[in-house]
């Protein structure tokens, strides 16, 4: 994976918290592991569609995340744009996707679509939550 400059940070905290406006997201990191943050929004990719951050775990998991108040489908377009650009493997290797909402307008059956879609596409896990999801990193 190529490094990212001055718009990456090593991170070991045991809990690594994203956050804008009224969206957040926290990442358990229990073993205190090395964690490459990367800022792409503004940063990485300064222009076009692009999600907020990716985080980067020991075992090159790549986590790509975008915070978003209730438009989904933009926050899809802007993930998918990212991975397209930036990841070490666009359609192959280990990826998570996590668009982090202050509400999901999304049908249940819209959202499964959209995670089957984006498996097949990028062999990549997409998880819809709302704002405040904790997960293992």
């Amino acid at each position: 994976m190529d490094s990212f400059g001055d718009c990456e940070s090593l991170v070991t905290h045991r809990l690594i918290v994203l956050k804008e406006k009224r969206s957040r997201i926290a990442f358990r990191n229990p073993r205190h592991s090395a964690v490459r943050r990367v800022v792409i929004d503004g940063c990485v990719i300064r222009e076009g569609l692009r999600c907020d951050f990716l985080l980067i775990n020991e075992s090159s998991v790549e986590h790509f995340v975008e915070l978003k108040g209730s438009d989904v489908r933009h926050a899809l377009a802007q993930l998918q744009s990212s991975i397209k650009q930036i990841s070490a493997d666009v359609y192959d290797g280990q990826k998570k996707a996590f668009i982090i909402s202050t509400r999901c307008p999304l049908a249940s059956t819209e959202v499964q679509a959209n995670q089957f879609d984006f498996k097949k596409k990028f062999k990549a896990d997409l998880i819809i939550r709302s704002s405040g999801y904790e997960c293992t990193i």
